[in-house]
């Protein structure tokens, strides 16, 4: 079991602190999550992932953004949380199922000796909006899907990512009023048949490197779109990730994930957060 406050991971450059509820000091309130999240200020993460319990699965999960917001799922968060349950001792099992906002999804690990390497997700089924196709976005038109995959989600497909601005139009999108809730944003470009380079603009957290619900997002975007096969790599600023699907859009997700460290909150930082 941990015997640390947390452990620091990333799946590909998006980095999340994993924590066991029953060790925390105090309640994780949305303006202890910012301060925590805060590479200035705390520890520094794209979030928080809460190990809690629930009888529903065999583990269960809080996603908690850097702004103190809660997220029903995060495929990167997903793969850390499934490698933190093994390589600290909760499990000895490499196939167990984990209860989210989002849906319980069962997660297979892959091992290198004993340390978990990578994480095979099933993700669960798409649902796309057929209603929202279109956005009116600082005065452009953009062709979008809208769909979920446990959580929301806002694709837009173009010809060169290299003319996207995602800082302008993420925000942008993300609180557009078609999203009460607000969305994930992502904007991709289809490679080939089986590659499809993508952009990532977070709910909760802005510009992150890689996105595991969002890599599902795009595969299902693209494919709905009949321009990529059942098997497709994103390829995103991070990494990439694997993401296969089938005509009912049920999705599952492999990829990498490594430990970067574990970690005490000192006793300001405690202060702090009391």
């Amino acid at each position: 079991m941990i015997q640390t406050d947390f452990v620091l991971s990333h799946g590909l450059g998006n980095d999340y602190l994993v924590m066991d509820a029953a060790r925390l000091p105090a309640e994780l309130t949305p303006e202890r999550i910012r301060l925590i999240c805060h590479r200035n200020l705390g520890v520094g993460s794209d979030g928080i992932l809460l190990k809690v319990d629930n009888p529903a699965a065999d583990f269960a999960l809080r996603i908690l953004n850097p702004d103190g917001s809660e997220a029903e799922k995060s495929g990167n968060g997903l793969r850390i949380f499934a490698k933190f349950l093994y390589d600290h001792g909760y499990t000895k099992k490499t196939e167990f199922s984990i209860h989210t906002l989002g849906g319980i999804v069962r997660a297979k690990l892959i091992l290198d000796g004993s340390r978990c390497v990578a994480v095979r997700v099933d993700m669960g089924r798409a649902v796309i909006d057929p209603k929202l196709t279109t956005l009116e976005v600082a005065g452009q038109k953009l062709h979008v899907t809208s769909l979920s995959v446990g959580n929301p989600h806002c694709v837009t497909i173009v010809p060169d990512l290299k003319a996207v601005d995602l800082f302008k139009l993420g925000p942008l999108i993300e609180n557009h009023p078609a999203f009460p809730n607000r969305t994930n944003v992502q904007f991709a470009q289809v490679v080939s048949r089986h590659a499809v380079r993508a952009l990532i603009w977070e709910r909760g957290a802005g510009h992150t490197l890689a996105s595991g619900s969002s890599s599902c997002a795009v595969a299902v975007a693209s494919y709905a779109k009949g321009l990529v096969d059942e098997k497709v790599t994103i390829l995103m600023e991070g990494g990439e990730l694997t993401i296969e699907l089938n005509k009912q859009l049920d999705l599952v997700m492999t990829g990498p994930v490594e430990e970067v460290c574990t970690g005490n909150l000192s006793d300001d930082l405690k202060r702090r957060l009391r």
